[in-house]
């Protein structure tokens, strides 16, 4: 298959995107049926994805996925009609065949060929043997299970009388083939469609007598879009398949087609129905009947010759020759006429309705997003130049301007979130898989699957979330006898939570396993020298140790882990991506990995302030509030202050950027939160809120703890960001350091001032 040509490209593209999504909708049913949902609906949905992606797949030749597709839609189709229980046995043997159609998929648009691949046609197969097996003699092996049944074949041909107004609804048009009229909407082909592709793959289902190709919608040549489809299509197509297996040789494109459909020896009423509504096509008469399928062409050509033979007399009218020869039926010529008449005096094309969405390449949005970080770093400095005029025109109309842009940032940033659900989805087969190989029994929960975050990060999630789930199974979770042992369920739980904390976004990879042991990973630090002998660290610190490249407490290597690679590079993703990583555990009973990240890596709203005129920007999601440090707190070297009854450690910028100068007679504290613990942060100025473009720091500035970009203001100057959770930790662990326990604050707290 030519994979090269960049029609075909965009196509395969968009045939990817697509199957993704089926394949997910699958696992999410299979899953549910899995533990206990009995609604059907859900059978005949994964049905129709099967169905869909074979299809879609027989029309770009991927002959490896069509077949093993048909195998998993026959058992499908047999559980859906009955005429097999749905067991849990099925579903797990259908959960495999829908990972294994995955990877074939995946190789096909990879590699071109998934039958290339020696193991994964094995895998094929294998699954196939147990398809077969499962379908045993119930005959869904011979079609799909879409032959027809006596209740939809069609009747047997019926001889012709005259017509009457009683019983015009039964006659039949003599007609031993299905008409089909196919429109395709004009945007098809923008959708990465060939509507040649699905006519080919109708040959699948039967064999195209005749067709027809409609060209009354092509405009003229200085009007033609090549990007638009303009043609239509009647068809006639001999087939024992029943209607659902035609109509469904459509499904990919249903949304981007018309489509009639009139079985063998249709009655004359569904002809005339057919006829009034063509959504196009030719303005004679014969050919009206001909399209419709109500009239052979070959019979066309004898009426014409009939008509022909009265030259030089009254023109006797076509119709009334075709139904004088008994060719067609007086009902339907009149129909024919209607159509023929507004055919003549319509207006104008009717170009049918283009498609709802539109595809977007994420550069594109990429490309729009620094935009409009632009429009706000300029809408800014025109508030600023208004405001220094005093000028209150001016003003107000900069004030529109940035609520529009604040608008226009919004709309913006939405289309570049997705749910995180997506990501998570993709670790039940981990979970299943890896468990199977390491002989556990794993359940994964699923918790805050509808948080949304920005796409760019997401994509940069996937392989520390990968590790720490991996992890989580072979180390975290014991074995079967030992979680029995312990009184604990056999069956292991990995859970996968996310949330919006402080304007971050929070993910958890958590268990019910063994907990990290403090002794032991203590005993290994200190023989590779990460930590003295007569060092006693905290718990943090100790944890945090697992992350550094090469640390491994396993005791077996195995091919899950045990080499100590994969963590330290989960440290460097999340810490790249402006995030935290945070441990919590407890010794036989679990542990919960915790990281924190921002919202998106583009536009935030900020609170600046000034220190020695330098202006920093906090994030102002986790702005509490701003208090006055009181000359006698000022004075105070121990940095806390009580605030309203509670214990408020702050830090100096001026003290922890080394900026020099005098304090100003008046500083502020603006308070901030962090995993809901406040502390202070004394700052010089308060200068409000501002919308801020995150930009990446320079060299100069990368290694410097309690900053995490910079931002442009409107008056040309560059503004630091803070990084919050970093001055929280500065501030707490300073004071542990100076062995100030909680107790010891709470009893100086009474000589501070109150604020």
């Amino acid at each position: 298959m030519p994979h090269n040509s960049p029609d075909m490209a965009a196509a395969l593209r968009t045939f990817a995107e697509e199957s993704g999504e089926l394949l997910e909708a699958m696992a999410s049913h299979l899953r549910a049926l899995l533990e206990g949902d009995e609604d059907m609906e859900r059978l005949h949905a994964l049905f129709r994805a099967a169905h869909t992606i074979k299809g879609a797949g027989g029309m770009f030749g991927l002959d490896a996925v069509v077949g093993f597709t048909h195998l998993v839609e026959n058992l499908l189709s047999q559980l859906r009609d009955g005429h097999q229980p749905l067991t849990p046995a099925l579903l797990e043997l259908l959960m495999d065949c829908r990972d294994q159609m995955e990877d074939l998929l995946k190789e096909a648009l990879d590699d071109g060929d998934a039958a290339a691949d020696p193991a994964l046609a094995a895998r094929s197969d294998s699954l196939g043997a147990r398809l077969q097996a499962a379908l045993g003699n119930t005959g869904g092996g011979t079609g799909g299970g879409e032959t027809a049944s006596p209740a939809t074949a069609p009747p047997p041909s019926a001889a012709l009388t005259p017509a009457t107004d009683e019983d015009v609804e039964l006659e039949r048009v003599e007609a031993d083939t299905w008409h089909l009229s196919l429109r395709f909407s004009p945007g098809v082909l923008r959708e990465g469609m060939d509507p040649i592709s699905f006519l080919r793959y109708l040959e699948s289902v039967g064999r195209i007598v005749h067709i027809a190709t409609l060209v009354d919608n092509l405009p003229d040549a200085e009007a033609m879009d090549p990007l638009n489809c303009y043609f239509g299509f009647e068809i006639e197509l001999e087939s024992e398949r029943d209607k659902d297996a035609i109509e469904a040789v459509f499904d990919f494109v249903r949304d981007d087609c018309q489509l009639r459909l009139l079985p063998p020896h249709s009655r004359i009423a569904d002809y005339i129905a057919l006829i009034q509504g063509l959504p196009e096509g030719p303005d004679r008469l014969g050919e009206i009947l001909v399209a419709a399928n109500a009239l052979t062409r070959q019979e066309l050509e004898l009426g014409l010759t009939h008509q022909r033979q009265f030259a030089g007399q009254a023109q006797v009218p076509l119709g009334e020759i075709l139904i004088a020869e008994g060719m067609t039926h007086p009902p339907v010529v009149e129909a024919a006429l209607d159509r023929q008449a507004q055919a003549k005096g319509r207006p104008g094309k009717d170009k049918g309705g283009e498609s709802q969405f539109v595809r977007v390449h994420a550069e594109k949005l990429d490309e729009l997003i620094n935009l409009v970080g632009e429009l706000v770093i300029a809408g800014a400095a025109s508030h600023l130049l208004a405001r220094g005029r005093r000028d209150r025109r001016a003003q107000e109309a900069a004030l529109t301007v940035n609520r529009l842009v604040e608008q226009v940032r919004d709309v913006t940033l939405k289309l570049r979130m997705v749910e995180i659900g997506e990501t998570f989805n993709r670790f039940h087969r981990v979970v299943r898989e890896l468990g199977r190989d390491l002989g556990k029994d794993i359940a994964l929960d699923i918790t805050g699957a509808e948080t949304e975050l920005d796409k760019s990060m997401v994509e940069k999630l996937g392989d520390p979330l990968m590790h720490l789930v991996r992890n989580a199974i072979d180390h975290g979770l014991e074995p079967p006898e030992q979680r029995l042992a312990a009184g604990k369920p056999e069956r292991g739980r990995v859970r996968l939570n996310a949330y919006h904390d402080s304007g971050g976004i929070v993910i958890e990879i958590g268990d019910d396993g063994r907990g990290l042991d403090r002794e032991r990973i203590l005993a290994r630090a200190r023989e590779r020298g990460l930590i003295g002998e007569d060092e006693t660290p905290s718990d943090p610190e100790l944890y945090a140790l697992i992350f550094e490249p090469g640390f491994s407490t396993a005791q077996t290597v195995t091919n899950v882990s045990g080499r100590g690679v994969g963590m330290d590079v989960v440290k460097k993703t999340i810490a790249a991506l402006r995030g935290t990583v945070e441990i919590d555990t407890v010794l036989g009973a679990g542990t919960t990995i915790r990281l924190r990240l921002p919202l998106t890596l583009a536009i935030i709203e900020g609170f600046l302030v000034r220190v020695e005129n330098v202006p920093f920007v906090l994030p102002l999601e986790s702005v509490r509030e701003c208090i006055a440090l009181s000359a006698t707190s000022a004075a105070d070297r121990r940095q806390y202050v009580n605030l309203r009854g509670e214990v408020l450690p702050y830090l100096r910028l001026r003290e922890l950027f080394a900026l020099g100068g005098t304090p100003p007679r008046r500083e502020n504290i603006v308070v901030v939160r962090h995993q809901g613990n406040r502390v202070g942060v004394v700052v010089d100025q308060l200068q409000g809120e501002l919308q801020t473009v995150i930009k990446p720091l320079g060299r100069l500035f990368r290694g410097m703890r309690g900053l995490s970009g910079s931002s442009i203001l409107g008056s040309g100057e560059v503004a630091l960001i803070l990084d919050v959770a970093t001055l929280a930790e500065i501030a707490t662990s300073r004071d542990h350091n100076r062995g100030g326990p909680a107790a010891q604050l709470q009893q100086g707290a009474s000589a501070c001032s109150t604020q």
